[in-house]
């Protein structure tokens, strides 16, 4: 199991990352929640990840601290949420937002989800109020935005962000249109549209 990469950080492409680690490049898959919390690219990063290993892929999935880790693996361990599905929920709304979805049975919030259905939405209420109340001492840290380094047409970028996080195509373009993306990075204009989603 790798639980954790310690490098330079190469690409930034939401949600894909690549990290040199002593001359190995290690592509993982991370959430917004991660990203707005990177560095510039070619300086060291440290992040803890969760290895998935299907017949056809090993895919490895990286998050900016433990607490964002246990959480995805919480989430992944409900029947019908997978980690594509983890990954959005991390994207789309913070913990704390997620927390109050579930203490408040708010279904409508969690079905403003990409993938996420109104039985997913009451079964993750249902099966995460039990691990949020044994962990509210803990929670997760509040997500502070690092500027982000732009990369090709940010609009482009994060246009393939949503729909990489489950948005159907002509979904995330709606949610970039309704962004003023003027002199914003992708990982700013997918904030924005995640934002607006959740409201």
């Amino acid at each position: 199991m790798i639980g954790r990469l310690r490098g330079k950080l190469v690409v930034k492409r939401a949600p894909q990352l690549l990290v040199d680690v002593g001359g190995v490049g290690y592509e993982v898959e991370a959430p917004m929640s991660t990203f707005y919390n990177l560095p510039e690219l070619g300086e060291d990063v440290v992040l803890h990840t969760h290895l998935v290993v299907r017949e056809d892929a090993q895919l490895l999935y990286a998050f900016a601290s433990e607490a964002e880790r246990s959480f995805f693996r919480n989430l992944i361990k409900i029947n019908g949420v997978g980690a594509k599905m983890g990954l959005a929920i991390l994207s789309g709304m913070s913990f704390d937002a997620f927390a109050r979805c579930v203490r408040e049975n708010d279904v409508a919030s969690l079905v403003r989800l990409p993938g996420v259905g109104k039985k997913t939405a009451e079964r993750l209420i249902v099966e995460m109020k039990d691990k949020l109340e044994a962990k509210a001492e803990s929670g997760l840290p509040q997500v502070e935005h690092a500027a982000p380094v732009a990369a090709h047409d940010p609009i482009s970028d994060a246009v393939s962000a949503l729909v990489a996080l489950g948005y159907k195509p002509n979904e995330a373009s709606r949610m970039i249109r309704a962004v003023s993306c003027d002199g914003l990075a992708s990982e700013e204009i997918i904030r924005e549209a995640l934002k607006g989603a959740a409201g």
